[in-house]
């Protein structure tokens, strides 16, 4: 596909160290050595919540959140006391990529996770740090974790995340970071046709790939917790919303509503972050009051189709008291 003028092009170059049972990268998983940085507000973090919570890593793998806003060189602490986390004593994300690299020179990103001890980060591969928690970290699952990358549909999952990515995740942003009309049109296009594949491919299936909840059905998620309230307007990928989309919308609330997904989602933050950060976008950085959130929770009919959400598993206990979205900012 050749490239259009005026084309968003992300910078996918993360951090590839893992952190893996072996140690083979120097970072072995060890409980409650490292911490997950994250912001609520962003979609490729909001993967690495839901994964860490299905899993029942809380005990092994602390969280930090970041506040839904930030500068043009980092992400910040300004939820905690004093803005600084109070596990890496530090006010900025990007004090543990520079303690990791002193002249790192790419964005500060979230997801992200930092060595405690050495205070540095390890990895920011949002795409790869999934994956790993799921198979690195299997001695620390809890009873009844769901198998989100069962191996004899990992290249199946592959594929369809793959074309998620490009189409959908990233889809987005290349129709709201376009900067002519022909590269939006071209992105536009490009993300409306990956939706209507997935909705023919959701209207006999309850989940992506196979009878239960995996990394697909997370990644996929995300973008259409996301879309009604950011992406339809803020970002003009607006043939429909996704309450218009009658598949997608049943699909994308049957998971809000199963334990692990919509209890990691705060609008609010979601919200600031886009509307206020991207000035170029909206530079009022006036935040939309809508849409009405009351509809995530209504019946979805999915169970129709059959599958079993956590597989042989079963879903997470209740979360913890600090890790709760606040009241009044989910659905």
């Amino acid at each position: 596909m050749g490239e259009t003028k005026g084309e968003y092009k992300r910078d996918s170059d993360y951090i590839s160290t893992r952190i893996t049972a072996d140690g083979r990268d120097g970072f072995p998983v060890e409980p409650c050595r490292y911490r997950l940085v994250v912001a609520r507000a962003c979609p490729w973090a909001n993967r690495a919540i839901i994964v860490r919570r299905l899993l029942g890593l809380e005990d092994v793998l602390s969280i930090g959140f970041c506040g839904p806003t930030h500068d043009e060189r980092s992400w910040t602490f300004d939820l905690d006391p004093d803005g600084v986390d109070p596990v890496l004593k530090i006010p900025r994300l990007q004090d543990a990529y520079f303690k990791r690299d002193p002249n790192y020179p790419k964005g500060i990103t979230v997801p992200a996770i930092v060595d405690v001890p050495t205070g540095a980060v390890v990895t920011n591969d949002f795409a790869q740090l999934t994956l790993d928690l799921s198979t690195e970290w299997t001695k620390y699952h809890r009873a009844g974790a769901p198998e989100l990358y069962p191996e004899p549909l990992r290249a199946e999952i592959d594929e369809v995340a793959k074309r998620i990515y490009t189409e959908v995740n990233n889809g987005v942003y290349r129709a709201g970071f376009a900067s002519s009309q022909e590269a939006y049109e071209a992105a536009y296009d490009r993300l409306f046709a990956a939706l209507d594949w997935l909705s023919e491919r959701l209207s006999e299936q309850r989940y992506l790939v196979g009878d239960t909840i995996t990394e697909a059905d997370v990644r996929l998620f995300t973008t259409l917790a996301r879309f009604d309230a950011v992406y339809h307007g803020h970002f003009k990928c607006n043939r429909n919303k996704l309450a218009e989309m009658p598949v997608l919308w049943a699909y994308a609330r049957d998971l809000f509503q199963t334990p692990g997904f919509g209890d990691t989602i705060d609008f609010v933050q979601i919200k600031q972050h886009y509307y206020v950060v991207h000035t170029g976008i909206n530079p009022t950085q006036i935040i939309p009051k809508g849409p009405d959130l009351s509809t995530w929770l209504t019946p979805h009919g999915r169970e129709a189709l059959g599958g079993r959400p956590f597989g042989d598993g079963t879903p997470p206990g209740a979360l913890r008291d600090d890790e709760r979205v606040r009241a009044g900012h989910g659905a």
